[in-house]
């Protein structure tokens, strides 16, 4: 079924509005005043949950295990190895590298 131009724009105006009131009325509207202490630090914990639940779904799939256990075992294995870099350094790009580093060596070398 194809989307005609004016329910094309319709939904262009309801998304763009959506977009301006979740996103910018709060920050105008917050400008310039102190956030609690509590909220501030509950909003810090956005980003890292946000990020956890993207790599969740990648890692664990209902589907996973249908190649066999090891291409299965691959990205698990890697993103133990990512952990302790993750936690030592504190630094998305060696996460990154190392998470991509180990991923490749255990799929192509073994």
């Amino acid at each position: 079924m194809a989307l005609s131009m004016t329910d094309f724009l319709i939904l262009l105006v309801a998304c763009s509005l959506t977009i301006l009131a979740f996103r910018t009325v709060p920050l105008m509207v917050l400008r310039g005043r102190e956030l609690p202490v509590a909220l501030s630090r509950a909003l810090g914990y956005i980003p890292p949950a946000a990020f956890a639940a993207l790599v969740a779904n990648d890692l664990l799939s209902p589907d996973m295990f249908d190649a066999g256990l090891w291409p299965a075992a691959i990205p698990l294995i890697a993103a133990l190895c990512v952990i302790p870099i993750a936690v030592r350094t504190k630094s998305l790009v060696w996460s990154i590298i190392t998470g991509v580093g180990v991923y490749a060596v255990l799929l192509f070398v073994l």
